[in-house]
């Protein structure tokens, strides 16, 4: 009996440097389309810098993000993901560092304002972008974006 318990540790450690080589561990710079990496995860993980277990609450706040924008945006969560970091990259060049999740947060609560509209995750960047380049602070730069998406088509500077 007690044999087997040993055993049973040891092969746990096996398992779990297995585990380790999976490409979860390695954060890969960007989420290919055939990547079944759990986008929350992946994108929790580039924010803390290093892996983080599936149940850690960043992953969770990333996760519940990701949801709560599902419904706004015509891209797909890895596609979120990705934008998010190519996004949050630019941001930090120019000393204007923010949240993945206060991003995803804030960019679903302005796509959710278009109603059965979808948006373009991409696109909103974009905008963000060029909105905090101009010294705007996150709340502001959402602001307008809420605007800029509330202009009917074909109004002055709508899209």
């Amino acid at each position: 009996m007690l044999a087997a318990c040993d055993r049973g540790e040891e092969d746990r450690g096996a398992d779990q440097a297995v585990v380790a080589r999976t490409a979860e561990a390695d954060l890969p710079a960007w989420l290919s389309p055939t990547d079944g990496t759990d986008p929350a995860r992946w994108l929790a993980g580039r924010e803390a810098g290093h892996t983080l277990p599936a149940d850690a609450e960043p992953v969770r706040a990333i996760r519940a993000a990701l949801t709560g924008a599902r419904d706004g945006f015509i891209e797909d969560p890895r596609m979120i993901a990705n934008r998010t970091v190519q996004l949050g990259q630019m941001l930090a060049e120019v000393g204007k560092g923010e949240g993945y999740g206060a991003l995803i947060d804030g960019f679903g609560r302005v796509a959710a304002r278009r109603g059965r509209h979808k948006s373009l995750y991409g696109e909103m960047c974009q905008h963000y972008f060029n909105t905090r380049n101009r010294g705007l602070d996150h709340a502001a730069a959402l602001a307008e974006l809420a605007a800029h998406i509330a202009r009917p088509p074909g109004a002055a500077g709508a899209p």
